[in-house]
C-alpha cells in the first residue's frame, strides 16, 4: 500500500512540476496531500539553497484552522523534514488575507476552497509567490468559486476517493441511508415553512430564485419589495434546514446505531451545534462532544476521551470535516446534511483511513420527503456503494 501511494504522490507531485509548480492537487482524504505539501515545499527550499540565492528561502503554508497549523508542523517532523521548518511560516486563511505585498518563494494552500471567498482570495491579489500548491477534496461546487481555482491554480493531478479505495490508499466504505420521520408538530412547522418558501419563490419569479435572490440582496437599486422577496427567501430556507438538523427521530435513530455496536469507535455529526450537544446528551454514558463551541482544553479532553475508550463516541459539527485523522473510527453518522458532495467526501475519509480488514460504515439519517433528502442525493453523487434503506 505505501509503495502505491508513495507511487501516486509522486505523480501528482510531478504533475504539479510540469505545470510550472503552480497548480492543484485534486485528492480524496487519505491521499496523503499533507504530505504532498511538505515535499513540495522541500524541494523549492533546496533548489533555491543549491542556486545559492542570497536570501533565506520563504514557505508559506495557509490552512482553515489553528488545529491544523499545528498538526502540519507535525508533518515536516513525521517525514524527517523538521529542519525546513525554519524557513516555513503556517497561517490561517483568516490571518492571511491581511498581508500586503510578501513575497513567498512557495505557498502552500491546504483545504484551498475555504481560502477562495471574496474575503480571503484577496492574498492572492495583494501578495506575490514563485510557486503555488492548491490542495482539496473535491473541485468547489459554486461556479464562481471553480473559476476563481482555475485562475489561480488550474489542476494538475485528480483522484477520486472511489479511486483511491480502489488502489488501496484508504479503506472500502459502505453507505447507509437510512429515512426518519418528522413527529406530528414538526411536520406542521415543516409544511407551514415550506409553503412561504413556495410563495416567495414566486415573488422572486421563479426560474432561478436562490441567484435571483442572491442579486436582488446584492443590488442597492433594487426595490423594497425584491430585498423584502429575497430576505424571506433565504428566512425560509434556513427556517427549513433548523427542522431538519433537529428532528427528534434523528436522536432515536443514532441510540440505536449505538446500542447495536457496543465499543465501537463512532464519529457522530450533527447538523448544529446545539443539536450536536442534544446527541451527545441523549448518549451521554458514551458520548463526548467536539465542536466550536467548546474551549480548547474542552476539545482536547473530548479527543483524548474518545482515542483511550473512555467515551468511544465522539459528536461534532463541522469541526471535524478537514484534517482530521481517526485510524480506529470505524462507523460514521450523519444526523446533518448540506447538497454538497465535498463536505460528504470529506466526512466518509474520517472513517477510512487506511486500516488492515477494515472497512468504513456510515449511517445518514435524513427526513424523508423533504428538502434534505434532495441535499442527501446531491452530496453523494460522487460516491459509490450506497444502500437506500
Amino acid at each position: 500500500m505505501h509503495e502505491i501511494k508513495d507511487r501516486e504522490q509522486k505523480k501528482a507531485l510531478n504533475a504539479w512540476a510540469k505545470g510550472g509548480y503552480n497548480g492543484s492537487i485534486i485528492a480524496g482524504t487519505g491521499f496523503g496531500k499533507s504530505r504532498c505539501g511538505v515535499l513540495a515545499v522541500c524541494h523549492i527550499i533546496d533548489s533555491l539553497n543549491k542556486n545559492k540565492t542570497k536570501r533565506e528561502p520563504r514557505a508559506l503554508i495557509l490552512v482553515p484552522t489553528v488545529q491544523l497549523q499545528d498538526q502540519f508542523k507535525e508533518e515536516f517532523e513525521k517525514w524527517d523534514k523538521a529542519k525546513y521548518l525554519n524557513h516555513v511560516e503556517v497561517m490561517c486563511y483568516q490571518s492571511a488575507y491581511k498581508l500586503v505585498d510578501e513575497n513567498f518563494d512557495i505557498v502552500i494552500c491546504d483545504e484551498v476552497h475555504l481560502g477562495l471567498s471574496p474575503k480571503y482570495r484577496k492574498f492572492f491579489e495583494n501578495n506575490t509567490y514563485d510557486s503555488l500548491l492548491c490542495m482539496t477534496a473535491t473541485l468547489p461546487e459554486e461556479e464562481e468559486y471553480k473559476i476563481k481555482l482555475q485562475e489561480i491554480a488550474t489542476v494538475n493531478y485528480s483522484i477520486t476517493l472511489d479511486k483511491c479505495v480502489s488502489l488501496g490508499l484508504v479503506s472500502p466504505y459502505e453507505i447507509h441511508c437510512v429515512p426518519v420521520s418528522l413527529t406530528d408538530s414538526e411536520q406542521a412547522d415543516y409544511k407551514k415553512v415550506n409553503n412561504k418558501f413556495i410563495y416567495w419563490k414566486y415573488q422572486l419569479g421563479n426560474f432561478d430564485a436562490f441567484n435571483e435572490a442572491k442579486r436582488v440582496l446584492a443590488d442597492k437599486s433594487a426595490s423594497g419589495e425584491k430585498k423584502q422577496a429575497a430576505a424571506q427567501f433565504y428566512s425560509c430556507i434556513r427556517g427549513r434546514k433548523k427542522i431538519v438538523d433537529f428532528a427528534h427521530n434523528k436522536i432515536d435513530g443514532l441510540q440505536k446505531i449505538v446500542s447495536n455496536n457496543p465499543g465501537e469507535k463512532i464519529i457522530v455529526f450533527g447538523g448544529a451545534n446545539a443539536f450536536t450537544n442534544e446527541l451527545a446528551e441523549a448518549n451521554d454514558d458514551v458520548a463526548t462532544v467536539y465542536h466550536s463551541g467548546k474551549t480548547k482544553k474542552q476539545r482536547q479532553q473530548a479527543l483524548d476521551d474518545f482515542k483511550d475508550g473512555t467515551k468511544p463516541v465522539l459528536c461534532s459539527t463541522k469541526a471535524l470535516n478537514q484534517g482530521f485523522d481517526v485510524p480506529d473510527a470505524s462507523i460514521g453518522v450523519i444526523c446533518g446534511l448540506t447538497s454538497k458532495s465535498l463536505s460528504m467526501v470529506q466526512r466518509v475519509g474520517r472513517l477510512i483511513r487506511f486500516q488492515e480488514d477494515k472497512i468504513g460504515r456510515i449511517f445518514i439519517l435524513y427526513v424523508e420527503n423533504s428538502q434534505e433528502e434532495k441535499w442527501l442525493n446531491n452530496s453523494i453523487k460522487t460516491l459509490k456503494n450506497v444502500v437506500w434503506h
